[in-house]
């Protein structure tokens, strides 16, 4: 298999993207890379990341490939596992404190810090939008966060997530209580429980 074939497979693996990272691992040179992007036409998005002409860029997955850091959480997430009938208006993303997010805030991300206990509790992947899979937080760490938002949250968008949750077959009340021991809000989860449970 000669390298175009190979670079065609991780275009095809990647839903139409191309990772100089992936094409590194692949032990594929900067020149076969350089000169296989300009014979196909592939649009360069970002450092290191090519797409296909007939791909639309998704937003959170260049974010997260270009950041490894960052974990979507907050209204963002919400709305990847459909907790939420709006969609977001700010990308909502968390990552560990201290790491430097000075260049991700732009106008319309919401950078949030978690502590190292906090930071990856709770961490899955979904497909976002254009159904590239991106790193988010869990359906119970959401609806944690969502409690220990709630004076910064719509009463729409909070009642509605709540709702969601409490009545979807998918629930998991004993992970929500675990992580609400964890994130020392227990007596608060417990109180919504019995609300919208």
């Amino acid at each position: 298999m000669d390298n175009n074939d190979i670079l065609q497979q991780l275009i095809e693996k990647n839903n139409g993207y191309l990772l100089s990272a992936t094409v590194n691992e692949n032990h594929i040179s900067k020149a076969a890379l350089l000169k296989y992007v300009k014979e196909k036409g592939l649009e360069r998005i970002a450092r290191g990341i090519y797409i296909t002409d007939d791909v639309w860029p998704d937003e959170l997955y260049i974010m997260q490939v270009r950041n490894k850091a960052v974990i979507f959480s907050g209204e963002t997430a919400l709305y990847l596992h459909g907790l939420t009938d709006r969609e977001y208006s700010d990308i909502c993303i968390s990552v560990p404190t201290g790491y430097n997010a000075t260049h991700l805030k732009t106008g319309n991300v919401q950078v949030k810090y978690a502590s190292k206990n906090s930071y990856g509790l709770g961490v899955c992947t979904v497909p976002s939008m254009s159904g590239n899979m991106v790193k988010v937080y869990d359906r119970e760490r959401c609806i944690c966060d969502l409690i220990s938002d709630r004076n910064k949250t719509e009463v729409q968008n909070f009642q509605t997530a709540m709702k969601e949750y409490m009545t979807s077959k998918d629930k998991k009340l004993s992970r929500l209580v675990e992580y609400a021991e964890k994130l020392g809000i227990r007596d608060e989860v417990m109180k919504y429980v019995e609300v919208f449970g």
